[in-house]
C-alpha cells in the first residue's frame, strides 16, 4: 500500500518537488532509450502548434492537442513494461509476450484516437 504507515511516498513541497524531478528524470530516460518515444515527441512538436493554429475554437485546441498526449503517455508505459520484463531475462514466454503486445496495442489504440479527433474536426472544412 503506497500510503502506509512506513510508506516512502513523499508529502509536503519537498515532496512534491522530488515526485517532480523523478517525472522529469523518467522522461528524460525515455527521451535518450527509447525512439519510439522521441518520434512521438518530434510529432507533438510539429503537430501541437499545427492544432493550436487550424482549432477554430478553445474546445477544437484542447481536442487536437489533447489528444496527442496520451499516445505519448501510453508509450511511457509501454516502455516500463518492456524494460521490468527485459529485467528478468531475454528468454521468450508467452505472458511476457502478450504484456508487450498489449502494450503496443493500447499505443496503437491512443493513434488511432488522434487520426479520428485530427479528421472529425478537420475532413469537413475540406470537404465543405
Amino acid at each position: 500500500m503506497a500510503d502506509g504507515r512506513n510508506s516512502l511516498v513523499p508529502r509536503g513541497p519537498l515532496g512534491v518537488w522530488k515526485a517532480f524531478i523523478w517525472s522529469v528524470q523518467g522522461l528524460i530516460a525515455a527521451f535518450r532509450l527509447e525512439s519510439s518515444f522521441r518520434l512521438e515527441v518530434l510529432l507533438f512538436l510539429i503537430a501541437a502548434p499545427l492544432g493550436y493554429w487550424l482549432g477554430e475554437s478553445a474546445i477544437e485546441r484542447v481536442m487536437l492537442i489533447g489528444c496527442l498526449l496520451p499516445v505519448m503517455a501510453a508509450e511511457l508505459l509501454n516502455s516500463s513494461i518492456e524494460a521490468l520484463i527485459e529485467r528478468y531475462g531475454n528468454e521468450r514466454h508467452e505472458w511476457a509476450g502478450l504484456a508487450k503486445d498489449m502494450g503496443s496495442a493500447a499505443v496503437f489504440l491512443l493513434m488511432m484516437n488522434v487520426l479520428i479527433c485530427w479528421g472529425l474536426i478537420l475532413l469537413p472544412r475540406l470537404a465543405g
